[in-house]
């Protein structure tokens, strides 16, 4: 049951990736690997909310494979966003490589902060 939870909920997540990667040519072009860089902060935001929810409620473990491995791990890119960098460096883009990288990276975790205490906030105006 866990492995078609877990496949179930993939297929949502590369399904959504899929939709959000046209946002690379719609807003830059191809310059610039834009639809990586906002599912990565998306669902960095997305973890950090739903892990400071289930850390307050009784959540069984099936629904956080279900989202955690599943559906975001469907969604976010690392392999994807290693990939562009490597080819925007053998390019002769390494100042676009290194700020991808910077941005991806900082930035990841920062939304991840704020969606683990915009979780806490919403829970404490709840109770």
């Amino acid at each position: 049951m866990k492995i078609i939870l877990i496949g179930i909920g993939g297929a949502i997540g590369s399904i959504l990736r899929y939709i959000v990667s046209g946002l690379d040519y719609k807003f830059s072009y191809g310059i610039f690997p834009i639809s990586t860089l906002v599912v990565n902060l998306s669902g960095s935001l997305a973890i950090g909310f739903l892990w400071a929810l289930f850390e307050q409620t009784a959540t069984s473990s099936n629904i956080r494979m279900f989202i955690f491995i599943g559906i975001l791990g469907g969604f976010t890119t690392f392999s994807t966003f290693a990939l562009e960098n490597f080819n925007l460096i053998r390019d002769g883009e390494k100042n676009i490589a290194l700020l991808n990288v910077l941005i991806s990276t900082i930035f990841g975790i920062l939304f991840v902060f704020i969606g683990y205490m915009l979780a806490k906030f919403l829970l404490k105006l709840l109770k």
